[in-house]
């Protein structure tokens, strides 16, 4: 399947228009075996096969607006497009008032002349890493389609697309691991980059403390290159060797309970790291431990997102997704000391965690503890929030921190998707993402 990577470089090198591209993403869109249907919220046939066609004349005059002018990429249901009611999965909003304006990275990729596909499909208001939405119906993971197993989220649509063949890239958000989760278990590439270089603008929050957007493709030169799109400071690639490279595996928490894939996987990649040259240290690491007793009562997220929903779900509780809701009411238990103790927690818990990684370039770990679960598997309630409460816990680590992460594939091809992250401290993006490249190329080579 050709990359976001790969196709920008055809447009460029003159072999390939990008109306190509888009007419094969709307032909993967409307393969019934594929579930566009509940892939997508909203889509924008017309408007994207206009914007494709007015890029190939850019192109053939050498004025194309940027790398990927005409190619096809998606938006999660969560950004605000102007005139449309912004509805994040849900229901509740069906009937809100239309958006007055774009969010800033939809401005950002009209400005790139990106073919925006469609608004994609996710849990309601992003508040779960499994993907399932009640109201739209949660699109399979590609992945032995047949089995029905989770896509994870809450960017599920997002990492559907991309895998699928729908578009080369989408813009999802990651509060908690909602960008790279799906990524990992549908064996795509995601990347959170640090909260504040990504303008937030016209995007329905969950948590404001711990949002970002990110971006979903299928390797890291893609992602770069989306990212480079939609932030407001791109990042300059460094050249970078394995050798060198001196990574961290921290040993608490996010270790526990790999299941047989994810722990075979896991165990692969490193054996390749280390083949490569880099040197692995494990840390202790045991700071991360606090991070339950922070989030014993829901913590930051969910008396943030109580703010936020608080009136609706009082006066419509049966309007919500009775999952994302109970995540919600959790929220009211939190006063605004609590809230006030959580950040002061969360700041010194950021430096000991920051002063612990100084003297390495990455942090490593599996992204998800078990690879994707059946959604048979998840109608019991308790059984959900546990799968849930795992699917997040080794990425939430980072939003805590204010940090950046990559997720890459690590599996063996024709296995189940797992994924391998990297990650770093507040600001950290060019190096991780640098650092992730070399990572690549050295699994590729193993495979």
């Amino acid at each position: 399947m050709t990359t976001l990577w790969q196709a920008s470089q055809q447009l460029q090198a003159g072999n390939a228009s990008p109306e190509a591209f888009t007419e094969s993403a709307w032909r993967a869109a409307q393969d019934p075996s594929k579930e566009g249907d509940l892939v997508f919220t909203t889509r924008y046939a017309t408007q994207a096969a206009q914007q494709s066609t007015a890029a190939s004349a850019r192109w053939q005059t050498q004025q194309a607006f940027s790398a990927i002018d005409g190619l096809p990429v998606s938006i999660k249901d969560l950004f605000d497009v102007q005139g449309e009611p912004t509805t994040a999965g849900s229901h509740l909003l069906l009937n809100a008032e239309p958006a007055a304006a774009n969010a800033r990275v939809v401005d950002r990729l009209h400005q790139a002349g990106a073919a925006i596909i469609g608004k994609t499909n996710m849990t309601e208001f992003a508040f779960s890493g499994l993907g399932i939405n009640p109201h739209y119906g949660t699109p399979a993971n590609p992945w032995r389609r047949e089995d029905k197993r989770i896509p994870g989220g809450s960017s599920s649509g997002a990492a559907v697309a991309v895998a699928d063949g729908m578009c080369l890239g989408a813009i999802g958000t990651d509060t908690g691991g909602s960008v790279r989760i799906p990524a990992a278990l549908c064996g795509l590439t995601g990347f959170k980059p640090t909260a504040n270089r990504i303008n937030q603008a016209g995007t329905l929050p969950l948590s404001a403390s711990l949002d970002s957007i990110g971006v979903i493709a299928h390797d890291v030169r893609s992602c770069w290159l989306l990212d480079s799109v939609i932030a407001e400071q791109p990042l300059e690639l460094q050249q970078v060797e394995l050798r060198s490279a001196r990574f961290a595996i921290p040993q608490t928490r996010v270790l526990e309970g790999l299941d047989e894939d994810v722990a075979q996987a896991w165990k692969s990649a490193i054996e390749a790291l280390e083949q490569a040259g880099a040197t692995l240290v494990a840390l202790p690491l045991e700071e991360l431990d606090e991070l339950n007793s922070m989030n014993a009562r829901g913590g930051i997220t969910a008396y943030e997102a109580w703010q936020w929903h608080q009136q609706s779900a009082l006066a419509q509780p049966e309007a919500y997704d009775p999952q994302v809701l109970a995540r919600v009411q959790r929220g009211s238990l939190l006063t605004e000391q609590d809230a006030r103790e959580l950040h002061q927690q969360r700041k010194a818990w950021q430096h000991r965690i920051n002063s612990a990684l100084a003297d390495f370039d990455a942090l490593l770990m599996p992204t998800v503890p078990r690879i994707a679960p059946t959604l048979a598997s998840l109608e019991d309630a308790q059984q959900y929030m546990e799968v849930n409460a795992l699917m997040l816990r080794n990425t939430s680590v980072i939003n805590m921190l204010d940090g950046c992460a990559l997720s890459l594939p690590c599996h063996q091809t024709g296995s189940a998707p797992v994924g391998l992250s990297l990650a770093s401290v507040h600001g950290d993006d060019a190096r991780l993402i640098s650092w992730s490249l070399a990572v690549e190329t050295a699994l590729n080579w193993r495979s």
